[in-house]
């Protein structure tokens, strides 16, 4: 998940605002914030592309690398 990636180094409290037109990121992202621990925002209103709004965690919950919809318990 790219996600993942762009913000593995943000700051805690960081807004970030997702572009996803995969039909399942209504349904993806909420649950990967409530498994990470990041603060799911919700959608944006009267955007051209669907977009969606998280905030950082500064105490997120690793995933594992390979399947980012699991917890890392290395």
């Amino acid at each position: 998940m790219r996600l993942r990636a762009a913000i593995a180094n943000a700051e805690p409290g960081t807004l970030v605002h997702i572009i996803a037109t995969d039909p399942a990121a209504p349904l993806d992202l909420p649950a990967w914030c409530h498994l990470t621990g990041h603060t799911y925002l919700g959608p944006l209103r009267n955007r051209q592309q669907p977009t969606y709004a998280l905030r950082v965690s500064g105490q997120a919950r690793p995933v594992d690398p390979d399947a980012p919809w699991r917890p890392d318990n290395r």
